[in-house]
């Protein structure tokens, strides 16, 4: 009996660490991604092939993409958060991240960067007999991993950012329609669409996010859009990046008539521009006290709204 509190205080620790890691990769912002990945999966399912046949629905197919896209955010944000912990401790805003308040250790999280990365890989599997998810998981992993140094050496890093998240829906329509790009490469334009509206929605809150911090990175010299061009074309180049995502969206069912979409998309598109809208109504070069209201709050209502009314109108017809 002597050992129970031991084992409940392991238990408690053990519990606690993994608090520490969710927070620290801030699972809840899987909500960005996440949608569009998974409206690219419904699409694939409910758009006809050119020789028109349509991809069945697989459970194995879904739990897949759902392991993928956790898998692989997890180990990217983890990496980064190893990557950036000297320039977090340093800065005033993220001196209180987990590695640099010693919540966490850089062996401990270095450890589950590795195994996110093999869940990642594995995870691939599930899309047997296509080859390409397996085949293309390390280049993915690499160019995800590869984001953390982007600020380094280029203002463009909250483009690299976008590029990262275009891969989810780019990845899951290659995961479940490979046998058919392997003949028809034409085929993927309908996720090349959707994941460059995703690449400009998310360079764009990204400028807007960097916004907090734009007298640190010039003062340390790290490389980003409002340290070059200041807070308000920041703002303006952001507000540039959603327009043309809404654009893109605007531009997917015209350029892509196979895919069964309607009056329901028509609305969530308009329904996404209200938004946008609001979010920079949120931020101005003169008070950015409501960056974190415009980043996550408006931005996951985005990404969840518009693959609801996807899904609803695919699925109507």
């Amino acid at each position: 009996m002597q050992d129970l509190p031991i084992k409940t205080n392991a238990v408690a620790g053990s519990f606690q660490q993994i608090r520490h890691i969710l927070a620290m990769i801030r699972f809840s912002h899987t909500l960005f991604a996440l949608p569009f990945a998974l409206l690219a999966a419904v699409m694939a399912w409910t758009t006809p092939t050119p020789e028109g046949s349509v991809h069945p629905f697989r459970w194995r197919e879904l739990l897949g993409i759902l392991l993928c896209m956790v898998f692989a955010r997890s180990a990217a944000m983890a990496f980064n958060r190893i990557v950036d912990r000297k320039i977090d401790a340093e800065n005033p805003r993220t001196r209180m991240r987990h590695l640099p308040a010693g919540l966490l250790t850089v062996r401990g999280v270095s450890l589950f960067t590795v195994l996110c990365s093999a869940g990642f890989v594995a995870s691939t599997l599930f899309f047997w007999p296509n080859v390409l998810p397996v085949v293309l998981s390390l280049p993915v992993l690499a160019f995800l991993l590869g984001y953390s140094f982007a600020k380094r050496f280029t203002a463009l890093a909250h483009f690299w950012l976008g590029a990262a998240l275009m891969l989810a829906p780019i990845s899951a329509w290659i995961a479940l329609r490979g046998e058919v790009l392997m003949s028809a490469p034409s085929d993927l334009l309908p996720a090349v669409l959707l994941g460059s509206a995703v690449l400009l929605w998310v360079s764009g809150f990204d400028i807007i996010y960097a916004c907090q911090d734009v007298e640190y990175d010039a003062k340390v010299h790290l490389r980003s859009v409002p340290a070059k061009f200041g807070v308000a074309g920041a703002l303006r180049l952001a507000a540039l990046c959603h327009l043309g995502m809404l654009g893109i969206l605007v531009a997917l069912p015209l350029l892509c008539p196979q895919l069964p979409l309607g009056g329901i998309y028509w609305v969530g598109i308009a329904a996404a521009g209200a938004l946008l809208v609001y979010e920079h109504a949120l931020v101005r070069p003169d008070d950015l006290t409501r960056v974190n209201t415009a980043f996550f709050h408006v931005n996951s209502i985005i990404s969840i709204g518009l693959f609801l009314v996807g899904t609803l109108d695919l699925l109507w017809r």
